[in-house]
């Protein structure tokens, strides 16, 4: 029985990328996730006004992959330490989240994001939230697999 899992890490078309490069994920979605807006739009999420963060939902066979593995994979994807930005993206929809589905999820995320912390790996504090998942509204068509599309392999990140 395959597994969920949902990040935020900014441009969800880079993240999307990145995960679907991994052995053992089995799909990814881009969408929005967090917000108080019911069905939004990627021009709504853009205004900084829904609550969303543009995310990547996961899915992987446990069997292949473990989430820890996923959350390592989100970890290096991304710059923690920005609040509301990633690289040239700026507002809450670019947010870092951890999505978790049930109490093993929030465990490990939690525990990850401490022992990071405690490695002192970056120079600024983690910024990243680890909150339920809620509803996930999927992005709209053309964002799905964007980059594969546009035959480029990835998203300018600034990791600062």
């Amino acid at each position: 029985m395959p597994n969920i899992a949902t990040f935020a890490a900014g441009c969800f078309w880079g993240i999307e990328e990145t995960f679907s490069q991994v052995p053992g994920v089995i799909a990814t979605r881009v969408g929005y996730m967090g917000g108080h807006t019911e069905n939004p739009s990627y021009p709504q999420v853009c205004t900084d006004q829904t609550g969303h963060a543009e995310v990547v939902q996961v899915t992987y066979d446990p069997a292949m992959l473990s989430y820890e593995k996923l959350l390592e994979v989100f970890w290096h994807s991304h710059n923690p330490t920005l609040v509301n930005r990633q690289g040239p993206d700026v507002g809450s929809q670019y947010r870092s989240v951890i999505f978790y589905y049930d109490d093993e999820q929030k465990n490990s995320a939690e525990q990850s994001k401490a022992t990071l912390t405690a490695e002192n790996k970056y120079a600024k504090p983690i910024a990243t939230e680890i909150i339920p998942a809620a509803t996930f509204y999927p992005a709209e068509e053309y964002h799905q697999k964007y980059l594969q599309k546009k035959g480029l392999s990835s998203c300018h990140v600034d990791f600062e």
